[in-house]
């Protein structure tokens, strides 16, 4: 007996997918707006003065910004209906995005450390230094806004990539602050201090590239916080009738989360009292763990609970050998 659904008793008349995608969409394309005009400011500065740090972090900047794109479209295709041949949605394509955003990030390392190296090689005068500690501040200051911004939006409608995304430029500022360092550096004499934090900076990227990476693949592979699946039983645990939770199994569709639980119950209940109870868990799961987009729900007799009793028994057809399915 299953019982599946996505919260269908009135907390609100729209659809909670498409209204957290709208709301992703709108916190995103802010972001862009806001880093894209942080990292103009110090395109033109670095045009100016020449610092290799500061164009490390423009570099960054400019591809934190190009990140939100396939985030924007992710979000855009969330709110399509499912179809006979995507029947989950398209939320996986956040996912996909979320790839696309570690190699922009690596991208953007890869060309902030050859910069920083060709500049520690072949050093080049920093002009305008109050320019380069004026356009590292804008720096600081604009990333801390999106990430502010980003972590909130992320938090209120369960984005993890947002709310990753929002890490990621709070770190971003911290580099723009190492800026600062190397315009201060290079005012006390050591030439060589700005390419070195450009250096800096770009082993801050690789870090950003593996924990996003890291993060990435585990939801790819289906990977959840253990604590999930912890916090799921202690839900089920106290409803009355459920004798124990035999298996949960949850997975990430984007920034929506899906469960699929056993329960065991009394044998002898009748078929409306099991789908009662079942109705009862998937309930508590959606209005508790606001993180679930929808719970399917398996009630199993007490005595042969889980999913491996739902396999065949190992059989013969004819002359074929023995086999299950």
């Amino acid at each position: 007996m299953r019982a599946e659904h996505t919260h269908g008793h009135t907390h609100g008349a729209v659809d909670s997918t498409l209204l957290t995608s709208r709301r992703g969409i709108w916190a995103v394309k802010w972001s862009v707006v806001g880093l894209g005009a942080t990292a103009v400011c110090q395109a033109v500065v670095v045009a100016i003065t020449g610092s290799a740090a500061l164009l490390a972090d423009t570099i960054h900047n400019i591809g934190d910004a190009a990140t939100a794109l396939p985030l924007w479209a992710a979000f855009q295709l969330a709110t399509r209906p499912p179809t006979k041949r995507f029947t989950y949605g398209y939320g996986r394509f956040e996912d996909l995005a979320g790839v696309a955003i570690v190699l922009v990030i690596l991208a953007s390392a890869v060309a902030a450390g050859y910069t920083s190296i060709q500049r520690l090689i072949h050093p080049q005068p920093v002009a305008y230094l109050w320019a380069v500690a004026a356009a590292a501040i804008i720096g600081f200051a604009g990333n801390e806004a999106v990430a502010l911004f980003r972590i909130k939006v992320g938090n209120e409608i369960g984005s993890a990539a947002l709310v990753a995304d929002g890490q990621h430029a709070r770190v971003d500022g911290l580099t723009s602050l190492a800026v600062l360092a190397g315009a201060g550096g290079v005012w006390l004499g050591y030439s060589w201090a700005d390419p070195v934090i450009g250096l800096v900076i770009t082993a801050v990227i690789l870090k950003i590239v593996w924990d996003s990476g890291k993060a990435v693949f585990i939801r790819l592979l289906d990977g959840v916080d253990p604590e999930v699946v912890e916090e799921i039983r202690h839900t089920i645990g106290h409803i009355e009738g459920v004798h124990g939770v035999t298996e949960v199994r949850v997975r990430w569709l984007g920034h929506r989360m899906h469960a699929e639980v056993n329960v065991s119950v009394a044998p002898d209940l009748s078929v409306t009292k099991g789908h009662d109870i079942a109705m009862h868990v998937q309930h508590d799961l959606l209005h508790d763990l606001r993180y679930l987009a929808s719970a399917t729900i398996h009630i199993d007799p007490r005595d042969i609970s889980g999913e491996h009793h739902h396999r065949p028994a190992n059989h013969a057809h004819g002359d074929l050998p023995t086999h299950s399915h």
